[in-house]
């Protein structure tokens, strides 16, 4: 059940994002609700993996792939349409290649990113990148960034229906306001991004150095 919501979450991100290139109002605020959904089931897989007993290595790996493919679908279609800079997806996608590809080495080894057989040691290291609080901090940037992202640039607001003339002017005076908040936590999820690489790419260090003493025997 919990890979299955993981999936679940990626295709509803796909069709969400698709939305967004409509250039329709209406699909806009679809996408904005969606968007809500897509990162509930992002902590409820997670939720039901532990609640169901489900938590494998499989599970594990599934639960970062899933992570990975919404977060960067986001930030690509962000770009893409001219909201935020090519930088910002480059140094996301740049960032989740290296860590990912020193987690599959730990992988290999018997450990996971997460959980019991965490591949983290350092206690500092394991509360930035494992704990519930970082993770849930990382979360909550990525969720306002990318909800205030979307309504902050509804095209041609003035065709939305449900909305009253009042609503409209409102939404023109504050539109600039709306995107500098959703650029601001942008940054700030970014920052996270980066900061809880850190630890992943010093634990590599252990890996590499039992491998060179493999070798040596």
């Amino acid at each position: 059940m919990a890979n299955f919501l993981t999936i679940l979450r990626i295709l509803l991100a796909f069709g969400t994002l698709a939305l967004l290139f409509t250039g329709s109002p209406s699909w806009y605020f679809s996408a904005f609700w969606l968007t809500f959904f897509v990162i509930i089931l992002d902590g409820l897989d997670g939720y039901v993996a532990r609640a169901r007993h489900e938590e494998t290595k499989l599970g594990s790996v599934l639960d970062i792939l899933g992570d990975r493919i919404v977060e960067n679908a986001y930030w690509v279609t962000f770009a893409a349409l001219g909201w935020i800079g090519a930088w910002l997806p480059i140094v996301v996608l740049s960032r989740g290649i290296i860590t990912d590809g020193i987690r599959s080495l730990a992988f290999a080894e018997g450990y996971t990113a997460f959980g019991d057989k965490t591949m983290m040691t350092n206690p500092i290291g394991k509360f930035i990148t494992a704990s519930r609080f970082a993770r849930a901090a990382y979360g909550g940037a990525k969720a306002i960034a990318f909800v205030m992202m979307i309504i902050a640039h509804v095209p041609n607001m003035y065709m939305y229906k449900p909305m009253s003339i009042g609503q409209f002017i409102w939404y023109s005076q504050h539109q600039g306001l709306l995107i500098t908040i959703a650029n601001v936590f942008a940054y700030i999820a970014v920052t996270f991004c980066v900061l809880r690489g850190i630890p992943v790419i010093l634990e590599s260090k252990r890996f590499f150095t039992q491998e060179k003493q493999e070798n040596e025997q």
